[in-house]
């Protein structure tokens, strides 16, 4: 057993080891402060997209007179413009090094996004794109690969409290504001949500952070800890020195199998998730008006948001991805089966307790590919951005799942909801073997002296199943 120990020249020196750990506290204590700008615009960039779930609920596809597949389609081309811009978005990102600008200036495009349904949709789409990607790939040029999936989770926790409380904020507009200045009440919903993006879109600018080694407001013990840590966990100090082109991380990605596995994998994933846009439609179901339908809405987001920090914080703690994910399929695939062999009401809303935190598992995903490219930053930028762009043609095809005709049981809805749940979770659990397999190959090459020399990875590195 060879003891060797992969290291940096630009970790901290002269630093007592507690010293240390006190800095180290101080620092992720102002950074997660800083970055919890990331879970407002989180929590308003999905407000914003599923406003118009809530909007249908109160007239919205009678004024703009919308018929048969018509509402599908406007659901469904918000994402050819997410699909198209989240990997040149990324890149750029990568490229320029300047988060604290770029992000908020999407949410600026898309706050003020609103006139034209279809088109405004469309172009909604493409101010979004860069949004996520860029959030997760921020995220990981600051925290350690144990670190991740929670802080994505804490960051993400805005689609929970936008389920949650933007059903009952639109709820308030939608009874209040009815015919208001001879404007209809879900015009209002667009209006309102849509000025208070803009206002914190420009607060953003000035809180995020950019990259470790262009951030104005960290001093330089801090920067060479941070440098200093990532390395220490894998990252390397080719992360910082930004080595690979971002062309050669396109290329890369590109012609590396694993990517694309988890992309084809994402998309059935997203299939199966298809029915988060419905979720106020499918609580309809249940037979009430459109407040107390609204209303009802946001108890299982907040189960879901408490599920999901709980997978998140257990796996990073353990290391572990699949087996959350695993988890959150099983309990969402069980509740699509109560809703398919039961219209009672107590049973059915038991069952959307039971899908809604299905997310939590996709938050977990976001972490796992992000830890499979430690590495490569170049690369990681563009992988994380392939698989969500590409996962998010199964939004597309979910968009046309959940025909009215098939309502008020939505069983064969819910039929293909569990086919894909049951495909996704094979080619993730393929994925989980291989590299199962790989961390093998690492653990012998690391036992063989006279190997040392040819490792790819640092002594220690191991990818986190």
């Amino acid at each position: 057993m060879v003891d060797t120990k992969y290291t940096v020249n630009d970790s901290p020196t002269g630093i007592p080891c507690h010293a240390r750990d006190e800095l180290e506290r101080r620092l992720l204590r102002k950074l997660d402060l800083r970055m919890s700008i990331l879970l407002v615009l989180n929590t308003l960039n999905l407000i914003d997209r599923t406003n118009i779930s809530n909007a249908r609920l109160q007239g919205f596809e009678k004024d703009l007179h919308l018929h048969g597949q018509q509402y599908a389609t406007t659901l469904s081309i918000l994402f050819v413009g997410y699909i198209t811009m989240q990997v040149p978005g990324n890149m750029v990102l990568h490229w320029l090094e300047k988060p604290s600008i770029i992000i908020p200036s999407c949410m600026l495009a898309w706050g003020t996004i609103y006139t034209g349904v279809v088109v405004a949709r469309l172009f909604l789409g493409f101010a979004e794109a860069p949004f996520l990607p860029g959030v997760v790939f921020l995220i990981s040029k600051w925290y350690k690969r144990d670190e991740v999936a929670l802080r994505i989770a804490l960051v993400s926790f805005g689609f929970f409290l936008s389920s949650a409380f933007g059903s009952l904020f639109a709820a308030a507009i939608l009874h209040g504001m009815q015919d208001k200045l001879g404007q209809a009440a879900w015009r209002w919903l667009f209006y309102i949500e849509g000025g208070i993006t803009i206002v914190v879109a420009i607060c953003a600018m000035f809180i995020l952070p950019d990259f470790p080694h262009n951030t104005r407001w960290i001093t330089p013990e801090e920067r060479a800890l941070i440098i200093s840590r990532l390395a220490e966990d894998g990252y390397g100090k080719d992360d910082e020195l930004g080595k690979q082109t971002t062309m050669q991380g396109l290329r890369d990605a590109v012609c590396d199998w694993k990517v694309w596995w988890f992309s084809v994998a994402a998309l059935f994933q997203i299939v199966a998730q298809s029915f988060l846009t419905y979720f106020p439609t499918l609580c309809a179901t249940l037979g009430y008006d459109t407040t107390v339908t609204l209303l009802l809405c946001a108890p299982p987001w907040v189960f879901a948001g408490i599920v999901a920090f709980v997978f998140a914080w257990y796996s990073d703690k353990k290391r572990r991805r699949y087996k959350y994910f695993v988890c959150s399929n099983a309990f969402c695939a069980l509740g699509f089966i109560m809703s398919i062999f039961t219209m009672n009401k107590a049973a059915r809303y038991i069952s959307l307790f039971l899908m809604a935190p299905v997310v939590s598992g996709y938050l977990v995903l976001l972490g796992w590919i992000n830890n499979t490219f430690a590495r490569e930053p170049a690369k990681r930028a563009v992988a994380i951005a392939m698989m969500n762009s590409l996962g998010q043609i199964g939004n597309i095809i979910g968009s046309y799942v959940w025909p009215s005709s098939w309502g008020p049981t939505y069983r064969y809805s819910y039929a293909v909801c569990i086919a894909t749940l049951v495909v996704s979770t094979g080619m993730f659990g393929g994925m989980h073997l291989h590299l199962r397999h790989l961390n093998e190959q690492i653990e012998r090459n690391e036992r063989d002296v006279n190997d040392i020399k040819e490792l790819r990875e640092p002594i220690g590195f191991r990818y986190l199943t």
